[in-house]
């Protein structure tokens, strides 16, 4: 469960692991933040069910990412500090991401929940998510075979994430025939869509990439339906999950695709059973169950299977031993390489407000 933060304590003095979960509560990534928790508590419900990590009850202690990042940092920072956490788990946006990990590198593990742009190399942070190698370059192929898409358009929030994928993403193209013809940034929470539109709508793109982020990305959506721009153009969105499809409406959705590790509609035992336990666990009304809450599930199994093959909680100990680590969860088997971990990914376009699984791109 997740429990308010203890004023004191020092690692290595409490029969508990205490985890900090960094997960957006306010702001345009707000609204992942319910899913994120409860996916969260489920893992954290399991893990103990299971006899906790290394024999201890694990606890959660959440952080709202979407927080000043001034205040983050030196939350984090006090955290480690003091001791109070054995680690960070979470997802949230790349500029929460570089202001934490100068607060854990080299003191405790962190496991970064979400696919993001690639590149992340400091001490002691372990990625579950997919890379644009691993996820948006492998969905541009398949548009490109299956449908002819071709020139492309790149929408985004104006911060690292959008920025450095649409770079990587013009490197990838020069080696293909796929061409990325504009390019259009609005800051986190902005609303004014007019000059993204009109790039659009006089340009030759079929079809759109959207680095946007939650409430963001929905307000864009509604936009480019009511412009009339999906008649004619698809929309690949990348941090997109059945929460955004819901706030978009389902005359928003038309022609959107995304690519994840994980689906609620993916059709395996691991990930029904999943849905199924979320679902007893935490009611009809429950936050929607997505591939960015379930990533918060997955990060609290990578740092359970991290620490119980090593059989400590020290960073080095960890990673001394963390070639080879895998668990099994709703993804399937996931095995860490290196910082980064392995897994299927899969590219899905909406159908009103759910996704439909179209293949499996790494397969």
């Amino acid at each position: 469960m997740v429990i308010p933060l203890p004023h004191s304590g020092f690692r290595g003095r409490r029969d508990t692991v205490d985890i900090a979960l960094v997960v957006p509560l306010s702001g345009p990534a707000g609204l992942f933040g319910p899913s994120c928790e409860a996916c969260a508590t489920l893992a954290v419900d399991d893990i103990n069910a299971a006899g906790g990590i290394l024999d201890r009850r694990v606890r959660i202690h959440a952080v709202d990412a979407g927080a000043p990042l001034p205040v983050l940092a030196a939350q984090i920072d006090r955290m480690v500090s003091t001791g109070l956490v054995d680690g960070v788990v979470g997802w949230h946006l790349s500029n929460a991401r570089k202001v934490i990990t100068p607060q854990t590198a080299g003191r405790v593990p962190y496991i970064y929940t979400t696919f993001y742009e690639g590149g992340e190399d400091s001490d002691g942070v372990y990625m579950v998510g997919e890379t644009p190698d691993q996820q948006l370059f492998p969905a541009l192929r398949w548009l490109r075979a299956e449908h002819g898409i071709r020139r492309w358009c790149v929408i985004g929030n104006d911060y690292v994430w959008p920025r450095e994928t649409a770079l990587a993403t013009k490197e990838f193209a020069a080696t293909t025939d796929i061409e990325i013809i504009g390019e259009s940034y609005i800051p986190l929470g902005g609303r004014n869509f007019r000059g993204a539109l009109d790039l659009i709508e006089r340009s030759p793109a079929q079809g759109v990439l959207v680095f946007m982020v939650g409430a963001d990305c929905a307000a864009f959506n509604q936009a480019f339906a009511r412009a009339g721009l999906d008649e004619h153009r698809l929309r690949l969105s990348m941090m997109i999950g059945e929460d955004v499809l819901y706030a978009s409406g389902p005359e928003s959705t038309r022609g959107l695709y995304t690519a994840s590790g994980y689906f609620e509609s993916v059709v395996s035992a691991e990930s029904m059973d999943f849905g199924a336990r979320y679902l007893r666990r935490f009611g009809a009304f429950a936050p929607a169950l997505n591939n960015i809450g379930e990533s918060c599930y997955e990060g609290m199994l990578l740092f359970a299977a991290l620490a119980e093959t090593a059989r400590s909680l020290d960073l080095r100990a960890i990673e001394s031993r963390s070639a080879g680590v895998s668990y099994g969860g709703p993804r399937g088997e996931v095995r860490v390489r290196g910082a980064h971990t392995t897994q299927p990914v899969y590219l899905a376009d909406a159908d009103a407000l759910d996704f439909t699984v179209l293949a499996e791109l790494n397969s």
